[in-house]
């Protein structure tokens, strides 16, 4: 077989598999629409020959995805998507807690109010609110951020294990996003030292020039801090002196959506 005939049997395949999925997924939505649906009702949604659609949902089945309703022929969700969900359900109740927490901060502090938490080697963002003078209309939502060089990534940082942290650092790299940003694991780990010790954490223009935000912890049932509570704004108004007078309000939220996720702490 000739490189070329090789090259464009792999490029098949991927986009074949690549349908695959997608209709597979276009499957469980129809089900999770319909509550049951039939092989030539699911074969007509999604236009393929409903043995096509017998052998998605053959495979979704076998993988408890799906299961077959009382009435045979007829499918519906399986038990296998609580499962997948359970890896999300954490998150989901954080924001579902922590919104009425969030909403009340953003009114009080006049100023942008985020959740996050920890996504591989850097700090993404769950829910926000926009507090009465915020001016930027930037949506941090879905966004991943460095953890040196952010409020809630310090805070994520500064509560885990020490080696772990060193290695997560080593990994992720300590990247000069501004003048200000810091780039010495020293400096990061006196920094991280003291936000522990005061509750907080903050940084000054060091993921944009002219941003300042600071974060607190929100904890789990079992005490392990799990996500970050952040509030962002303009330096010239959010000033460093400000966010100090503010971080006591702001220690109080986390502490109530910590309270909220059953931590009695």
């Amino acid at each position: 077989m000739s490189n070329f005939s090789a090259d464009n049997e792999t490029a098949g395949s991927q986009t074949g598999g690549v349908q695959s999925v997608d209709r597979a997924i276009s499957v469980l939505e129809i089900l999770a629409q319909r509550g049951e649906a039939g092989v030539s009702e699911v074969a007509t949604e999604i236009d393929v020959h409903k043995s096509t659609a017998f052998r998605l949902l053959g495979a979704l089945e076998a993988r408890g995805l799906v299961e077959q309703a009382a009435e045979r022929g007829k499918y519906r969700l399986g038990f296998g998507i609580v499962r997948l969900a359970g890896a999300v359900t954490g998150r989901i109740d954080i924001t579902q807690q922590g919104r009425p927490v969030c909403e009340r901060l953003a009114e009080e502090l006049e100023e942008t109010v985020n959740i996050a938490v920890m996504e591989k080697q850097f700090a993404i963002n769950l829910f926000q609110v926009r507090g009465p003078a915020a001016v930027s209309a930037h949506n941090w939502v879905g966004q991943l951020t460095p953890l040196h060089a952010t409020s809630s990534g310090k805070i994520l940082l500064a509560h885990m294990p020490a080696r772990e942290r060193a290695e997560l650092l080593v990994e992720a790299g300590l990247e000069k996003l501004t003048p200000r940003t810091l780039t010495s694991k020293t400096k990061l780990e006196k920094n991280l030292a003291e936000a522990r010790e005061r509750g907080y954490a903050w940084t000054l223009e060091e993921l944009e020039v002219g941003l300042h935000a600071m974060a607190a912890p929100v904890r789990s049932r079992d005490g392990e801090v799990i996500a970050a509570v952040t509030v962002s704004g303009p330096s010239y108004r959010f000033t460093e002196d400000r966010m100090h007078e503010l971080a006591p309000a702001l220690i109080r939220g986390a502490a109530e959506i910590s309270h909220r996720m059953g931590y009695l702490g």
